[in-house]
């Protein structure tokens, strides 16, 4: 089970849990992962380590709670007009950002410090929101669209997939090729 608390915003929490994850962010990029410990956490934040501990656990947990919060969109996707542009603009962007060098080292954090499953519950989350938001934009201009959990398995399965396991030849063409291989098999013909 997660030690993680659910934080309310503001109050002395959110802002424990802002100052601790400014500092991992700040820490890995000075000193990189190997010299990352609680101890150098809690002294950038200017908590004791034991207020981590508690509320965390462990460094795995900590950095796997900061990856997941470096995975969530910041912004809804764009809307280029229609289904196949607007997807297929959200699957090359998804799979840039999740195939880099830093995506790929918030994918394992999240999942190395997922004891219970609900990192990795929320970033798959993550994916189906935006999903959902081009899906129901396409809908609203009157274009059939498949469902969220049908996109899931068509577009993010294989590519995180591919990220995780075989990440050769990853690129926009392989983003696009998923993209018009699901919208044909779901009947969105050009």
């Amino acid at each position: 089970m997660s030690r993680r608390q659910i934080v309310r915003p503001g109050g002395r929490s959110a802002r424990v849990q802002a100052s601790v994850h400014t500092a991992v962010r700040e820490l890995l990029s000075e000193v990189g992962r190997d010299a990352l410990t609680v101890p150098l956490v809690a002294q950038r934040a200017g908590v004791t380590p034991s207020t981590i501990y508690r509320r965390w656990g462990d460094l795995q947990e900590l950095l796997s709670d900061v990856a997941v919060e470096r995975l969530r969109p910041e912004t809804e996707p764009e809307d280029h007009g229609d289904l196949r542009t607007d997807m297929t603009a959200w699957a090359e962007q998804f799979l840039d950002e999740m195939a880099s060098s830093s995506g790929r080292a918030y994918i394992r954090d999240a999942l190395l410090g997922d004891l219970d499953g609900t990192n990795a519950g929320q970033c798959s989350a993550y994916a189906a929101e935006q999903i959902d938001v081009v899906l129901a934009r396409a809908r609203d201009r009157g274009e059939d669209a498949p469902d969220v959990e049908t996109a899931m398995d068509r577009i993010v399965a294989p590519v995180m997939y591919r990220i995780l396991f075989r990440p050769a030849g990853l690129d926009a063409a392989y983003a696009r090729r998923i993209v018009t291989e699901f919208l044909g098999a779901t009947g969105e013909d050009d």
